[in-house]
């Protein structure tokens, strides 16, 4: 019989509290009173045979930036929390998930104001990797990431920006998802990119991910079926996706395409010439440094002192921005987007590495320099999807008792349903 959600949720709420384990720097506010209530309302649904879908009591924790009504949202900053701003209303999506019968557990630790792919955090600790506790979880969701890889919850919800579901994801050796933006509702998520922002789930599974996918955007709430991999297409994004990559990743992705090779799967190597006409659009500024700037230049003024160095230095380069420029970017993205989802129908997903590098040692990225150059490395092969308006997935590769890795399957806008379908498949043959 399988276990009650009462029973999960108190062996979640276990290991939050064990100061041997990473409860303290994951979860930055735990909601045990009133997810003892939820967990057991679900169960009695669940005996009444009222059950209110798939979703009814399954553990879930919300990144630190989502609305939750009555409370101060701080995006993982202090300077936010002193600001004492209180949400009038849940965000739409915590409401749907609310109203799916999520357990809601805790709201979890992140890059201050979803800024960083590292996953570093001066203010309330940096949670450590579940493979290497002196290595970052990755970001910007990085407590997420650490709660589902240690049991704190079984779904995290998160955001993406450029990668910051995908990169913890990949680093943790979970399953992270970014839908096409449109689907789900980013109100209530503090923003980091009007342009770019998107509100995506973590988990141990596909099928888990794929559930709170649908109930946030609010679709029917289906298990993907796998697709048959003989009759896949996949194109392999070459060039910048393997620039100065590890060897840990290479040796991981080399033996999975070789899988995927045996399963039938048809692998073609595709020239994405596109991402050369987005290096030249974002070299006008970029739209997360400049929206940041938009979002942030009050509070830059009245206390700049208190936002972690090496995030403020990514904001401020937004207000060199002039507004040609950035109307010119905007522009110029929006041909793009339209250039890059014709390129894309001649093959069912683009396949490429999640990440270049593993997770670096918190040593490792101590001074500025080494912060900014570890930063851009996590974030190159994700980014590009926000900019060009994709839904992706990155699935962990098997480790071999190593450091975690990710492989990334990028899907069209609107396609996401197919995705999940194709991951499934692929997750299940990396399994095997």
């Amino acid at each position: 019989m399988a276990q009650s959600s009462r029973d999960r949720l108190e062996q979640a709420l276990g290991r939050i509290a064990d100061p041997a384990g990473e409860g303290a720097r994951a979860c930055l506010t735990v909601y045990a009173d009133a997810a003892r209530k939820a967990a057991d309302a679900a169960d009695a649904r669940a005996k009444a045979g009222q059950a209110r879908g798939p979703l009814d009591g399954a553990i879930v924790a919300i990144k630190d930036l989502f609305d939750v009504a009555g409370e101060v949202t701080r995006a993982g900053s202090r300077v936010l929390a002193e600001e004492a701003l209180v949400a009038t209303a849940d965000a739409p999506a915590v409401q749907r998930l609310r109203e799916a019968g999520a357990v809601i557990v805790a709201k979890t630790n992140m890059s201050e104001f979803a800024f960083s792919g590292v996953g570093a955090n001066p203010h309330f600790g940096t949670p450590g990797n579940p493979f290497d506790r002196a290595r970052v979880p990755g970001g910007s969701t990085s407590g997420g990431a650490v709660a589902v890889a240690d049991g704190l919850c079984e779904i995290a919800i998160g955001t993406d920006t450029g990668g910051s579901t995908r990169i913890p994801a990949a680093l943790c050796g979970i399953v992270g998802w970014k839908p096409s933006k449109q689907r789900v509702p980013t109100d209530g998520a503090f923003p980091l990119s009007f342009a770019l922002d998107s509100v995506g789930p973590m988990a141990r599974s596909v099928a888990d991910c794929a559930l709170a996918d649908a109930v946030m955007a609010d679709e029917r709430v289906t298990t993907p079926e796998p697709v048959s991999l003989a009759s896949l297409r996949l194109g392999v994004w070459q060039g910048m996706p393997f620039e100065g990559i590890d060897q840990t990743v290479s040796a991981a992705w080399s033996a999975a395409t070789a899988r995927l090779s045996r399963a039938g799967v048809r692998l073609s190597d595709e020239t994405i010439a596109l991402v050369d006409d987005m290096v030249q659009v974002n070299a006008k500024g970029g739209f997360a440094p400049t929206e940041s700037f938009a979002i942030h230049r009050g509070r830059l003024k009245r206390n700049a002192a208190g936002i972690d160095p090496n995030i403020r230095v990514r904001i401020e380069r937004g207000g060199a921005v002039a507004a040609a420029d950035y109307i010119d970017m905007a522009q110029g993205r929006a041909r793009l987007i339209r250039a890059m989802d014709a390129r894309m129908a001649a093959f069912d997903a683009l396949i490429l590495p999640t990440a270049p590098i593993v997770a670096p040692a918190l040593a490792e990225v101590a001074t500025p320099e080494e912060f900014g150059r570890r930063n851009a490395m996590l974030l190159r092969n994700p980014a590009p999807i926000n900019f060009f308006d994709l839904c992706a997935i990155s699935l962990p590769l098997p480790r071999g008792g190593g450091l975690s890795c990710g492989l990334m399957l990028v899907g069209r806008n609107g396609q996401d349903r197919g995705l999940f379908e194709i991951a499934a498949a692929v997750e299940k043959l990396l399994a095997g």
